[in-house]
């Protein structure tokens, strides 16, 4: 499937979970911060293989298995997307999530 695709100067990135790219495996043993953080690192590299960066992210949607863990995913958030400007953003709690994950994020980016 396209992890990102590209229409009227618009990239949108499907939602990532926190599969480790080599194994397919979900990484973070049910630590929520450990997950944030490879889910981070994956949408990183769907942008980046797209040419973009988190600085061009306008729009994201953070879905989660628990709001309590809304703090933790939150701190690594802001500093992936601290730029100028912060993205829009939704936060949802969702019943579950692909392979028993914790937490996912899709995104917008604006291409230049």
């Amino acid at each position: 499937y396209n992890q990102a695709v590209q229409a009227g100067g618009l990239l949108f990135c499907s939602g990532q979970i926190a599969l480790d790219p080599l194994s397919g495996a979900l990484v973070g043993d049910g630590d929520v911060e450990a997950e944030t953080r490879q889910v981070l690192s994956n949408l990183e590299a769907v942008l980046a293989a797209a040419g973009a960066t988190p600085a061009q992210v306008v729009r994201t949607t953070v879905y989660l298995a628990d709001l309590a863990d809304f703090a933790a995913v939150n701190a690594l958030y802001a500093a992936t997307f601290s730029g100028e400007v912060a993205p829009a953003r939704a936060c949802v709690e969702v019943a579950a999530l692909p392979k028993g994950a914790r937490v996912e994020i899709d995104c917008i980016a604006l291409l230049s």
